[in-house]
């Protein structure tokens, strides 16, 4: 049985009456609705709402104590006429809540790893997953895309608040879950949902523009990220570093200030998993590397030299975790890719090969038509959108990646939610110059069938922002939409009920 004492919420400020640490505790919560007697309330503050409003709320549905910074303390005495319950009272009571909400749920997979980049968190954390399965252990993955592997759910963000994070994590340990790698997003980091997590590893990928509508400022992104490096990993843990990165040295020196064992991934000269050389064809890759003085090279099932990237970052994860490298690279030609990630969705009658990417941002849709690039013996076809109520600064940069990257570029509508679509399609356009080669088509469901008809034998089209989403949100509603149910369907129109559909998992998403 959970109690005040056992959560660690018997300490620091108090105001009201002191705690009684044999008090049994039902639950923890951050929304007053879902309050029941016994709970224990945390009232945090959010961007718009300050969680010390509806603590009056909480009490009333039998909250037993309340986790909150002073100023919202001060704030609900206003509301309840003082301090009927304990308020504990905490300059992070994000980082008190994590810490509560694991010692609430207390079991967690034995052996826990974290992956944050802008871009490729999905893809290590899966390949991750899937390393550790080809190795006969029981292994899940947890992020964008939900739990997936020897366990399956839905998770409601990339990296879910600590009650429902704790709630996962101990819901794989019963069904004997030992592995888990997870996403770790500048916001789950920033607002300290990882902070009760065990971590055996961790891994930087990479810095790309993105969330601006939440980050001040670059540096602030940035701070969130190695925040992972800085605060979260346990001393004695793994920092998996991507050595090509700007920021590889600054995220060295703080995993060598921590403590941490530095594993460098990349090409960069001094990297402890080199990557030598990739050459590339239809199908994948050939990828050379170097581990301990020895060189291997495997073949990799993977569209796109950020593939072999992603997938020996996952390696050194699991080797930092407590793999046996050898073991590791054996399984590295057993990934395939994850949905919406590089997928290779479809292929037209003459041979012509359609993929759908979940790249939203310019260094996302740069690194993914530059991939797509090397496997593209004809013409670069690209089909895109910016989504509404997000950095808007990042539209015309998206634009000016296709147009520097693709031989068509057609702009098209990706959830422009409360925005007007055409003025988001303005702003990407604005960015792609004006030599004509972008055409604006705001139809979503008509630029893939477009961006199709154009398709020679030698083509390739790349369907890039939505990836695994199955919904077009405009205003509030959503409506079905499938990027990868749209090509197949614009293949089928043009060549035939007969056409040779395919669905294969081919790849994944850009660092």
């Amino acid at each position: 049985m959970a109690t005040l004492h056992s959560l660690g919420l018997c300490d620091g400020l108090i105001l009201g009456p002191a705690p009684d640490p044999s008090a049994a505790v039902a639950g923890l919560c951050v929304d007053s609705r879902e309050t029941k007697p016994g709970f224990v309330f945390a009232a945090l503050k959010g961007g718009a709402l300050d969680g010390a409003e509806f603590a009056q709320y909480a009490l009333r549905m039998g909250a037993v104590a309340v986790i909150c910074s002073l100023d919202g303390a001060l704030r609900a005495r206003e509301d309840v006429g003082g301090f009927p319950v304990p308020f504990i009272v905490d300059a992070d009571p994000r980082r008190r809540l994590a810490l509560a909400a694991a010692r609430f749920f207390g079991a967690q997979p034995g052996t826990v790893v974290a992956v944050t980049g802008t871009a490729g968190k999905t893809s290590a954390a899966s390949f991750t997953r899937q390393l550790w399965a080809a190795m006969g252990l029981r292994a899940a993955n947890l992020g964008t895309i939900g739990v997936e592997g020897a366990v399956t759910a839905a998770l409601a963000a990339t990296t879910p608040e600590p009650i429902s994070l704790h709630r996962a994590l101990a819901a794989m340990a019963a069904e004997g879950v030992t592995h888990c790698a997870m996403e770790a997003s500048s916001h789950g980091l920033a607002q300290r949902r990882l902070d009760g997590v065990r971590l055996a590893a961790g891994a930087f990928l990479n810095l790309g523009r993105d969330h601006l509508d939440y980050h001040p400022d670059m540096a602030d992104y940035a701070s969130a990220k190695l925040r992972l490096f800085a605060e979260v990993l346990p001393a004695g843990a793994a920092a998996v570093i991507n050595a090509d990165s700007p920021l590889a040295p600054v995220a060295a020196q703080i995993a060598a200030a921590r403590g941490l064992r530095a594993i460098r991934v990349g090409t960069a000269e001094g990297a402890e998993l080199r990557l030598l050389d990739a050459s590339f064809h239809a199908e994948g890759q050939t990828a050379r590397f170097s581990w301990e003085g020895r060189e291997h090279s495997v073949e990799l099932p993977l569209i796109g030299g950020f593939q072999g990237a992603n997938a020996l970052a996952a390696a050194a994860l699991a080797i930092g975790a407590g793999s046996e490298a050898g073991a590791v690279f054996a399984a590295l030609p057993r990934l395939v890719g994850v949905r919406g990630r590089m997928e290779h969705v479809a292929t037209r009658a003459n041979g012509a090969r359609i993929y759908v990417d979940y790249a939203h941002k310019p260094d996302a849709l740069a690194a993914a038509l530059d991939a797509l690039r090397l496997h593209t013996p004809g013409r670069l076809i690209v089909a895109f959108g910016a989504g509404g109520d997000r950095d808007a600064g990042k539209r015309p940069l998206m634009g000016a990646a296709a147009a520097a990257r693709a031989d068509v570029v057609i702009v098209t509508d990706d959830n422009p939610r409360s925005e007007d679509p055409a003025a988001i399609r303005a702003a990407v356009l604005a960015g792609c110059g004006g030599d004509g080669r972008a055409e604006e088509v705001g139809d979503r469901a008509e630029a893939i069938l477009r961006g199709v008809d154009a398709l020679g034998p030698r083509d390739r089209l790349l369907i890039a922002g939505k990836g695994h989403e199955t919904g077009q949100i405009v205003g509030r509603e959503v409506t079905p939409f499938d990027d990868a149910e749209a090509a197949r369907a614009a293949v089928a129109a043009l060549d035939g009920l007969d056409a040779d559909i395919e669905s294969d998992l081919d790849g994944e998403d850009a660092p």
